[in-house]
């Protein structure tokens, strides 16, 4: 009766098995796997700190679809924004962008949820601090917005601060023009760099620089304060060259030789220097002082005079001027401190022609040539291969 009964029972077990069995489909049976459960992944990380604020807040979901997002404040104030495909993704990974940047020095907290193909959901919480600078840092820049400039101006940035991560900097700074150019950056020292073509700007063309730091790490607990965006324009061409050995000045418009000028540059002892000069700013009526670059007026060779349209060409006290006093020398010889002597008539129509950006080329003086000892802009006196050298993006 033993043997029987067991018998028995193997077989309502078989029965039991064969009513449970394994279907291809899975449908409508009690057995059917479960669907997998959604997994919700963030960066960044939960406990993160000195986070930037412009850092991508990624979500990543495997196992269902990503359902809501919110990003709440440590006063739990909700901070609005929108979710999107990451760069580079194929559905896998979305990334959260604030309408309006993140905040420094402060604590947030980011929650996704996500739902399987059983409408399961999954959740997941990362709480960060974003980093509180040591020091913040928004750039001077030039030309100023809405300017017209020559085609010899480049743009330049100057920093409060020095940067010690320049390649993070000049990463963030966007430059585009309606002709296109070669234009690179090259930093000048620690806290300046400028960015010029391999030639001179073309004419008539719009320029604009997005210099997009905040955010940004420039080293050593100096971060980004703000955007800026700078647009200007290149306009006609103004091209002059100064021939100390023939004493004259010709000057272009276009590319047309519209004026040729008698002049005096500097003298054997003052030379002026040779190289691509650009013009920064003019006076109508100016006093001329030696005393400014540490020669005494009443010193040997030292002055103080009052000078009418007066065109600065760099800033080692080279002008393009009147100077009635040598125009018996104009167009004979070299006698001044260093700038271009002209009558006054010819200094007033040189005066009224130019606008910063417009380029002085200076030849055959015996004066050294145009170098970083002579202050602002010597840019097209670097040779090109060396201006690319002095860019942190290799």
């Amino acid at each position: 009766m033993r043997r029987t009964a067991a018998v028995i029972a193997a077989g309502a077990l078989a029965l039991l098995t064969a009513c449970n069995g394994d279907n291809s489909s899975g449908s409508g049976h009690p057995g059917a796997a479960a669907a997998p459960a959604a997994h919700v992944t963030i960066a960044p990380a939960d406990g993160a700190a000195d986070v930037s604020p412009t850092v991508p807040l990624e979500i990543s979901v495997t196992g269902g679809k990503l359902g809501g997002v919110s990003v709440v404040d440590s006063g739990g104030a909700s901070v609005s924004g929108a979710v999107k495909e990451a760069a580079g993704t194929a559905g896998g990974g979305e990334v959260w962008t604030p309408d309006q940047p993140l905040a420094y020095g402060t604590k947030y907290t980011l929650t996704a949820t996500a739902r399987n193909s059983a409408n399961e959901d999954a959740k997941a919480t990362s709480t960060f601090t974003t980093v509180t600078p040591t020091t913040l840092s928004t750039p001077s820049i030039g030309p100023l917005n809405g300017m017209t400039v020559g085609v010899g101006m480049p743009i330049r940035v100057y920093f409060d601060q020095k940067v010690a991560d320049r390649a993070a900097v000049e990463g963030h700074l966007k430059v585009t023009s309606s002709k296109p150019t070669d234009g690179v950056w090259s930093w000048m020292n620690d806290k300046e760099v400028h960015f010029r073509p391999s030639q001179y700007w073309p004419a008539e063309t719009k320029v604009t620089l997005d210099a997009n730091l905040y955010g940004v790490n420039f080293g050593d607990g100096v971060w980004g304060e703000k955007d800026r965006s700078v647009s200007f324009t290149i306009g006609a061409k103004h091209l002059s060259v100064a021939d100390a050995a023939s004493h004259t000045l010709m000057v272009y418009d276009g590319g047309k030789l519209v004026q040729t000028y008698p002049m005096s540059a500097g003298s054997s002892k003052n030379p002026t220097r040779n190289g691509a000069h650009v013009v920064t700013e003019s006076y109508k009526a100016i006093t001329m002082d030696s005393s400014t670059f540490g020669l005494a007026v009443d010193a040997p060779g030292g002055y103080r005079a009052d000078v009418k349209y007066a065109v600065r060409i760099s800033n080692n006290g080279e002008f393009v001027h009147a100077a009635p006093w040598s125009v018996a020398q104009q167009g004979h010889s070299n006698v001044s401190h260093g700038c271009i002597n002209l009558s006054t008539d010819r200094a007033n129509w040189f005066f009224n022609f130019s606008r910063p950006g417009d380029v002085v080329e200076v030849k055959n003086s015996v004066g050294p040539n145009l170098s970083a000892a002579d202050g602002d802009i010597y840019d097209w006196s670097v040779p090109w291969a060396q201006w690319q050298a002095g860019s942190a993006l290799k």
